[in-house]
């Protein structure tokens, strides 16, 4: 399978990063990321060039583009700055549930505006003391003939306390078998009487999309709210998760990437002993190690977003695409740490934050147990008794 980019392609990388270029500064990446604060204004910039929206159907003022372009997107703004550039790309995170499986009113209400970036939405699926296990959730919600009623909490909610809208996994029906055919998603609006975020979780990487815990006391929705069919909000989540795992594997992609950038500019200008850093065997293989890494994990992140284009769509390769790029951005990220020595460990040299921003991408949407969990489901299938 070819993967040299398209000159549109192209071009869409160019652009993208000829914008983080212009707009990402970089004292104000790490003072905003000390408060954990987000500036609105690049999101309306990005928004307004399309970068946020890329994937989206035009119908709803989208670019009518791929996966794959918004995957460039992201590898892109986070090679510039991996807090930023993820941070921007989170803005409309869990959009594509509208997106995929909301029916024409919903998209039409909220799609243009995500895309636009003048509304930040986020996904409510995770529950206190939970895990990754999503198959009893205890948030539930239930109809009477006019709106649904929400109870429960949801915990490690990207943008908790910033977001325009809530898209929240609930027990719609207690007495089905298995529970997760009695799970609907639901689209809340912020501002909501009943929603309640607690305080802000300080966390080690990712600093610029804040996580918070959020509490739903009898929220009322309409019922065009309900996103899709009721009952198949699992299923919907798990179709989701393929697609955004995807997106993860490229953020992470571009944070090995821009700590190889630093790397390497470093090692070419240090001495030491009367010879560049680049000029040492052990620093030399060190690079080819780090560029192999990259690589290797984007052409299988490239392949996974090209099957989903291709209504391909496959839980073993988004897991596969995530596992491996999350990985080479671990490893490259603690090895630019250790070729910049004590620079290395300081803020104004970046490399430090690409590499918390690295563990941040390896833990969301699933460690690496969870990730290799279900690629040996699919390896291994289902065994006789």
């Amino acid at each position: 399978m070819d993967f040299n980019l398209s000159k549109p392609q192209k071009e869409i990388k160019k652009a993208a990063w000829e914008f983080a270029r212009g707009k990402f500064d970089k004292e104000m990446i790490i003072e905003q990321s000390k408060t954990q604060t987000f500036p609105i204004d690049i999101l309306k910039q990005a928004g307004e060039l399309g970068f946020i929206g890329i994937h989206f159907d035009e119908t709803y003022e989208g670019g009518g583009l791929g996966l794959f372009e918004d995957i460039l997107v992201g590898e892109t703004f986070c090679q510039k700055d991996s807090t930023l550039g993820a941070a921007l790309k989170f803005s409309a995170y869990a959009a594509e549930c509208v997106l995929r499986f909301g029916d024409k009113d919903l998209k039409e209400k909220f799609i243009p505006a995500i895309a636009g970036g003048q509304m930040i939405s986020t996904g409510a699926f995770l529950e206190p003391d939970q895990g990754y296990d999503l198959s009893d959730v205890k948030t539930t919600a239930k109809k009477d003939e006019n709106e649904w009623t929400i109870n429960g909490v949801k915990s490690f909610v990207p943008f908790g306390d910033q977001t325009d809208i809530y898209i929240a996994l609930c027990a719609t029906d207690l007495a089905i078998e298995p529970k997760t055919k009695g799970m609907s998603m639901l689209l809340v609006e912020s501002d909501r009487e009943g929603v309640s975020t607690e305080k802000r979780m300080e966390k080690l990487g990712g600093r610029m999309v804040p996580f918070a815990q959020v509490r739903f006391e009898n929220v009322r929705v309409p019922p065009s709210n309900l996103i899709g069919n009721e009952g198949m909000g699992y299923a919907q989540l798990e179709r989701f998760l393929i697609e955004n795992r995807i997106q993860i594997a490229a953020m992470a992609l571009g944070t090995a990437q821009g700590a190889l950038d630093r790397a390497l500019a470093y090692i070419k200008e240090r001495e030491q002993f009367g010879k560049k850093l680049a000029q040492f065997q052990v620093t030399r293989h060190k690079m080819a190690d780090m560029a192999a890494r990259i690589e290797a994990a984007r052409y299988l992140t490239y392949y996974a977003a090209t099957r989903f284009d291709q209504g391909k769509a496959s839980n073993r390769d988004a897991s596969m695409a995530k596992l491996t790029a999350t990985a080479a951005a671990m490893a490259v990220t603690d090895e630019a740490v250790q070729l910049l020595g004590g620079y290395g460990y300081m803020t104004e040299y970046e490399v430090e934050h690409f590499y918390r921003d690295a563990k941040h991408a390896e833990i969301f949407q699933g460690t690496p147990e969870v990730q290799k969990d279900i690629i040996a489901d699919e390896v291994i299938g289902k065994l006789k008794p």
